[in-house]
């Protein structure tokens, strides 16, 4: 049975995602020229835009057709487990990967070149890491929540439901029992 409250919440978290990373995009776009530093915290944290056509690290720049076929069947998935998610818990990986498979995935389709070969639009750089955006910080910090859900949270879940059943068997066993042992009272009169 699934919970009509956790998937309004991965769903709406997912869209969440997708418009807080199209729009900081587009206003990163429309106001920093690129490969320019624009310190916010020093050296620390600025805003650096430059155009990715691969993934983390500027890794797999001949790859992009297939990390848009990637991201597209991870938002893809995201959608139907968040049609089925019964948890809470379980919404908060799904939206934040979704969501960001799909921010990542606009710019594969839409942005130059186009045509799931376009480039993501990374503009947060903190020291000398890697530049990257919205959508990719919502997919590392869903990776990491979907891990301690999966280690953590669905196994308490697990328990939790184990014990109810047990705890019902035992009630529906002991409700049985006391039944029978009135009936041989009252044919004993």
């Amino acid at each position: 049975m699934t919970s009509k409250r956790a998937s309004i919440a991965a769903l709406t978290l997912m869209f969440g995602i997708i418009a807080v990373d199209q729009i900081t995009k587009w206003a990163v776009v429309e106001n920093l020229e690129p490969q320019r530093a624009y310190p916010v915290i020093g050296e620390f944290f600025r805003l650096y835009l430059v155009r990715n056509p691969g993934a983390a690290f500027s890794m797999g720049t001949s790859a992009t057709i297939f990390f848009s076929c990637f991201q597209l069947i991870a938002f893809l998935a995201c959608i139907v487990l968040a049609l089925r998610t019964r948890y809470l818990a379980g919404a908060l990986p799904i939206g934040l990967i979704g969501g960001g498979a799909a921010g990542n995935l606009i710019d594969r389709v839409f942005r130059e070149p186009g045509g799931m070969h376009g480039h993501v639009v990374d503009f947060l750089s903190f020291g000398s890491f890697a530049i990257f955006n919205v959508a990719d910080a919502a997919i590392t910090v869903g990776v990491a929540c979907y891990v301690i859900y999966a280690f953590f949270i669905e196994p308490a879940n697990h328990v939790r439901a184990e014990r109810a059943s047990e705890s019902s068997e035992a009630s529906d066993t002991s409700d049985t029992s006391d039944t029978s042992e009135v009936s041989e009272g009252e044919e004993s009169r």
